[in-house]
């Protein structure tokens, strides 16, 4: 790899390190963003409400991706991509510079979800013309392994923001932080920031890019031919179901779900699972380039297809696997006393209720509304009258809060919590789980074989999104179906796992949203998409 090569991978990989890098530190940060920016809300809904500012940028990403990559194809890919890192920076940057609720109001909120709609807007078209400049500078033979250096990023933005948050945190102390010492992390982002734009500035055109602009052949209407042809149309189609839904639904479970396991169901203490994670991270790493190079001589299709079929046949055993080493008292108690609910399906409603304020009324919900606030995993069977809990061989009958004054509701409530309580505790189901019984070993080598299933899916779909588009479209082409793919399945695999979870009960069932995905990928990828490694991209034009 020449000097020149190595500069064009560190360039386009700054803007992903800096996307993660956001990524992390919003996510992290969720709950003091919540209190700056939505305090007029109750503790709860200012959570869920910064998440949601958060998601807005998912939601925007497949536009940007149309706005930049339209830009990409008409104007080049190295000045579309610099507008793209600096809108997404000043974003950041702006972020720990915005007034919070209490100085103006509600301006504040809306600004933040104008700055996290913009930050998606720019990231639409930050990863396709990352992708695509990379895979056009590198040498036939070797996108695969060019193109999956940009893959590794994530772990660099999510070591960065946990060191600058940390760092923070230690010199200027907890109640600093929460007051204002969260906005340094935004602020410090300019740094990487200038790095980044004075970089890209020294950069060349792409040579395919360039060749195509002196032959007169660039697009005057990428968007027309990208979607309007349904020869380009089909591919953009069979890109997104055959590749990257089902790319992203392996992503999102590996490197996010499995957090939201550990310390939801699970119970594991954040800082313990946090730990765990990142160990999987930089042990599974390496292998974004291993299989990027690989897919150069063995073809991209059969390793991102056996990514996402191995992922949906091994989720269930794994993350069960995951119980037994990170909370093995919860999966002892789970064998030996399960836990079911017993009520008339008819009033029983959806459980489903991420800002705390649904108040459930009726024997079935609050009974089961009591189990999921417990993160206890339980079975369904249908009864009559009042609902029942069953732990083992004791039986909790439920009751309805409907008419009830207020203070005999309260008491009820406390002595029904404090019941299922007890009779959890005398089953073995453990609290949290104990630091000392987790196999810490197994747990990061479970973490890390569903990391490595993301480095199979996610280290050559740079390379084949590249290689199924011509020159002319490539940019606005393969933009729009990653960003739809991993912004929208990807990005709600969260919440609807999460809602799956809630309202069947059964904490593993949330797996069926990346199995299903996977799966659809798998056969559509096998049936309809083409091998590409040996295709020409400057042919393709």
């Amino acid at each position: 790899m020449t000097g020149e090569e190595k500069k064009v991978i560190f360039a386009s990989s700054l803007g992903t390190v800096f996307e993660w890098y956001d990524f992390y530190l919003y996510g992290t940060l969720a709950v003091i963003i919540g209190n700056q920016f939505f305090s007029a809300l109750d503790p709860a809904s200012r959570t869920i409400f910064s998440l949601l500012a958060f998601a807005a940028g998912f939601i925007v990403r497949p536009f940007g991706a149309l706005v930049f990559g339209r830009l990409g194809d008409m104007i080049g890919r190295k000045y579309t991509f610099l507008v793209t890192i600096l809108i997404m920076g000043l974003a950041t940057f702006i972020v720990g510079l915005l007034p919070n609720y209490n100085s103006i109001g509600i301006a504040a909120p809306i600004i933040l979800i104008g700055l996290r709609m913009l930050q998606g807007l720019a990231l639409g078209g930050e990863y396709g013309g990352a992708a695509t400049y990379v895979a056009e500078h590198a040498p036939h033979g070797k996108r695969g392994l060019f193109t999956s250096w940009i893959q590794t990023t994530a772990t660099l933005g999510l070591f960065l923001s946990l060191m600058v948050i940390l760092g923070t945190r230690t010199i200027i102390g907890e109640a600093a932080f929460a007051e204002w010492g969260w906005r340094v992390p935004f602020l410090l982002s300019v740094v990487l920031l200038g790095v980044s734009v004075w970089i890209r500035l020294s950069m060349n055109e792409s040579p395919a890019f360039k060749k195509m602009k002196e032959e007169g052949k660039t697009s005057k209407a990428p968007l027309t031919e990208s979607f309007g042809q349904w020869k380009n149309l089909k591919i953009v189609i069979i890109a997104l179901v055959g590749l990257t839904m089902g790319q992203a639904v392996v992503w999102y479970t590996g490197q996010f779900y499995a957090l939201f396991f550990l310390t939801g169901a699970l119970k594991v203490d954040g800082a313990t699972a946090n730990i765990m994670i990142a160990v999987s991270l930089i042990l599974g790493t390496p292998f974004f380039i291993i299989f990027g190079a690989l897919s150069d001589k063995i073809g991209r299709k059969p390793i991102i297809m056996a990514g996402c079929l191995i992922a949906a046949l091994t989720y269930f055993p794994l993350f069960k696997a995951l119980t037994e080493a990170a909370n093995p008292d919860l999966a002892a108690a789970q064998a030996k006393n399960k836990v079911v609910v017993t009520a008339d399906s008819k009033e029983c409603s959806f459980q489903f209720n991420p800002t705390g304020t649904v108040k459930f009324t009726s024997s079935c919900d609050i009974a089961k509304q009591v189990l999921s606030a417990g993160s206890v995993s339980y079975d369904n069977a249908e009864g009559t009258g009042p609902a029942k809990i069953s732990i083992g061989d004791k039986v909790i009958e439920s009751y309805a809060s409907t008419g009830l004054p207020a203070d005999e509701a309260k008491k009820k409530d406390v002595a029904f919590k404090a019941a299922v309580a007890a009779a959890l505790k005398d089953a073995g189901y453990p609290a949290k789980a104990d630091p000392a019984k987790i196999n810490k070993p197994l747990v990061v080598a479970i973490l890390t074989l569903l990391v490595i299933y993301v480095t199979m899916v996610y280290g050559p779909i740079a390379a084949i999104l590249v290689e199924m588009f011509p020159t002319r479209i490539r940019y606005t082409s393969m933009s729009l179906p990653y960003h739809i793919g991993n912004g929208w399945f990807g990005g709600l695999l969260p919440a609807t796992g999460l809602a799956i979870v809630a309202q069947t009960g059964n904490m593993y069932n949330g797996l069926w949203y990346p199995i299903i995905f996977a799966l659809i990928t798998f056969v559509v990828g096998m049936l309809f998409v083409k091998e590409t490694k040996d295709v020409d991209i400057y042919a393709k034009d």
